[in-house]
């Protein structure tokens, strides 16, 4: 983009976590000097005066060097295990780990198109990859980040569905598919002025350096005013909405889960089931909690960057944004983490990849509840989509088993001394 010449400096931008907030800075100059007047090449290119402030030095930047790339490397290989663990053993393919599969995918895919880049590009204010890859790289953070909440949201009502009222329809795979297509349709519509208003500009400095920035530029220019707006809506619709929603489902699946009272007579079985539900709740709590703190002090550090406007010129900014989004990026490494220690059957899956490492106690059986022989229930086989009802003598309705990706301890007991008549509905033919 060319510049006029004798025009104040154009804005400076330094790329935030969701790869579209943007934070004025000057370079390092002055209150006074900011305004100054720059002059530009004959191509084009703005003259600043000065050097490039952004230039941390060795020891720093060797230090979020190995932070970013162990965060990187832990986030891609532990969500593809995720994805191999569900996709490769068929009982685990259930609705609730369908899901998880999709935010796998997201967070692998923020991970490797957009944080490792995004942090060379930080850690001197330089972006290196062209223009066609600053405006995937804007796009695909926002994309992502909405498919993961979307779908955060998505299994809080399949879990509502299921628990708080049992008796429903539950969705079958090519519903979840459709579901998870919705997701990633509405993800790319918001994310989609990222690919329209991206933009590359280059500085030269005076003392023979030069930088390029990769930044949204708006219709209204330097304005921000519509950036700001932007912004506010990612921040909306990916951050406090969805966790209003989440909070409102799981507080009342924590009521039904933690305070329900079973009619009828209580049975081991029933006993099981609802601890197994109690886990998978619990995992996913902890999975949203994780997420709304790693993303606050992102949404916190763009509200008072927008509030005070001295803040971007304080010395440590730079230090200060780096370690926030650190934090923000590193969500995607926690959720494999959560499942492997929250979860058994996960937990026997990541055993089984890294068996090979001293220390870590796999044996040939912990592979059972995994593949297509293992004993994952009793003798009555419940297929995804399928629900069982029964009822006691009285006809008081006891329980409704629904899956659960968890692996309960009751696997190998029979389904008996049942009083009265199964009722088999078929989810997926209901749809």
């Amino acid at each position: 983009m060319a510049f006029q010449s004798q025009t104040p400096v154009p804005p400076e931008y330094l790329v935030l976590g969701h790869g579209v907030e943007t934070l004025t800075v000057a370079s390092n100059m002055s209150d006074s000097t900011a305004v100054a007047m720059v002059n530009t090449t004959a191509s084009g290119t703005a003259v600043v005066p000065g050097s490039n402030p952004f230039i941390l030095p060795w020891y720093l930047q060797l230090i979020f060097i190995l932070m970013f790339v162990v965060m990187v490397l832990v986030a891609t290989g532990g969500n593809i295990i995720v994805i191999w663990i569900v996709m490769a053993h068929k009982r685990m393919r259930t609705v609730t780990n369908y899901f998880l599969v999709n935010l796998a995918v997201a967070d692998a895919l923020i991970s490797i198109f957009n944080t490792l880049f995004n942090f060379v590009y930080l850690l001197n204010n330089h972006w290196v990859f062209e223009l066609p890859f600053c405006k995937f790289t804007q796009f695909i953070a926002p994309c992502t980040i909405a498919a993961s909440v979307f779908t955060f949201v998505a299994i809080a009502v399949d879990r509502y569905i299921a628990i708080v009222h049992p008796l429903k329809p539950r969705m079958g795979s090519r519903s979840v598919l459709g579901v998870i297509a919705v997701i990633w349709v509405f993800s790319i519509l918001v994310a989609f002025p990222n690919i329209l208003y991206a933009v590359t500009e280059t500085f030269s400095y005076t003392d023979g350096s030069s930088r390029t920035v990769c930044y949204l530029l708006w219709p209204d220019g330097h304005n921000n005013t519509m950036d700001f707006v932007y912004n506010i809506f990612l921040m909306v619709v990916e951050y406090f909405l969805p966790l209003l929603i989440l909070a409102c489902a799981y507080s009342m699946v924590g009521c039904s889960l933690w305070r329900g009272q079973t009619i009828g007579e209580r049975i081991p079985r029933h006993e099981e089931t609802v601890r197994s539900k109690r886990r998978v709740v619990k995992m996913m709590m902890v999975v949203v909690v994780i997420f709304a703190v790693c993303w606050l002090p992102q949404h916190v550090f763009f509200l008072l960057t927008n509030c005070y406007e001295g803040l971007p010129e304080v010395d440590s900014v730079q230090l200060i944004y780096l370690c926030i989004y650190w934090l923000a990026m590193s969500n995607s490494m926690y959720n494999p983490i959560i499942y492997c220690w929250m979860n058994a059957r996960f937990r026997k899956g990541f055993k089984y990849v890294f068996r090979w490492l001293p220390g870590v106690a796999w044996k040939p059986s912990d592979t059972t509840g995994l593949g297509r022989g293992g004993p994952i229930c009793a003798r009555m086989s419940l297929s995804e989509g399928t629900k069982y009802t029964y009822a006691d003598k009285n006809g008081s309705v006891m329980q409704t088993y629904v899956e659960s990706m968890d692996e309960t301890s009751s696997t190998n007991i029979q389904l008996k001394n049942f009083n009265s008549r199964f009722y088999r509905n078929n989810d997926e033919a209901k749809l």
